[in-house]
């Protein structure tokens, strides 16, 4: 059984946080597209940042990266950033973030 799976990248990310708001880009709705070679053993994924002036954008996308490659099975990780559509918390963060965000709509 392949254990390299869009699931497990998933898991893999989750623990990563925006730092400035101490949420995992999991939970913020951040990743917008993981793809998955389990037999090249690479990843790509798509991520957005809660502000294209995020400062914490290049520590965000390299924890993401680490993250991936600390799988086992992993040669390479991409990461892109993806601007369209916009990050929005009310769409695209789970119910727990909004809470954590004060989102009660």
């Amino acid at each position: 059984m392949d254990t390299l799976t869009q699931a497990a990248v998933i898991d893999a990310i989750r623990p990563v946080k925006d730092p400035e708001l101490n949420l995992s880009v999991v939970e913020l709705g951040l990743l917008r597209e993981v793809e998955v070679d389990a037999g090249e053993g690479q990843v790509t994924i798509g991520l957005t940042l809660t502000s294209p002036m995020c400062p914490m954008g290049p520590q965000i996308m390299q924890a993401v990266r680490d993250a991936v490659l600390r799988m086992p099975g992993v040669k390479f990780c991409g990461v892109d950033l993806v601007w369209s559509p916009p990050w929005d918390p009310r769409v695209d963060a789970t119910e727990d973030a909004r809470a954590e965000l004060g989102i009660w709509d």
